[in-house]
């Protein structure tokens, strides 16, 4: 399995849109096309946002999004690791982890000190086990963490 940056890959850029718009968006009224269309600058300059792709050659495995803001409430935290994503078939084999890593070895790289992540409660286990710290609990119905990226 080879991650990286979906710039360097934009034919994952579609599938990866189904992915997230399916598992987040599809009650939210935001058509497919618009949230496909977030991914775009994804695709520019290699700043943030920015999207990372897990793959075995042409095989989607799993993506993270590294963006701005993923909790309006939460102006005030920046950049947020988002739309962590890993294929059905894929899952517990270190997926999510590896991008995650990747993720915030990126983020150093733009020099920033630390990133965010809110997640269901029922996720914050797994997030603790990969270092995160819980700052708050249940804003508007999810858990916000951080996490140094060095």
């Amino acid at each position: 399995m080879r991650i990286s940056n979906l710039r360097h890959h934009p034919s994952f850029a579609d599938t990866i849109a189904h992915r997230g718009w399916n598992a987040w968006w599809t009650e939210s009224g935001v058509p497919l096309e618009d949230y496909r269309a977030h991914l775009d600058p994804m695709l520019g300059e290699d700043d943030i946002p920015f999207a990372l792709v897990a793959h075995e050659g042409d095989t989607y495995v799993g993506s993270v999004l590294v963006i701005d803001n993923d909790l309006d409430v939460r102006p005030n935290y920046a950049p947020w690791i988002a739309a962590l994503w890993v294929d059905p078939d894929y899952l517990k084999q270190g997926v999510a982890a590896a991008l995650i890593k990747d993720a915030r070895q990126h983020i150093a790289l733009l020099g920033r000190g630390t990133c965010y992540l809110c997640a269901t409660a029922d996720k914050r286990p797994y997030y603790l086990k990969q270092g995160f710290t819980l700052l708050e609990e249940d804003v508007t119905g999810l858990d916000v963490f951080s996490i140094e990226t060095r």
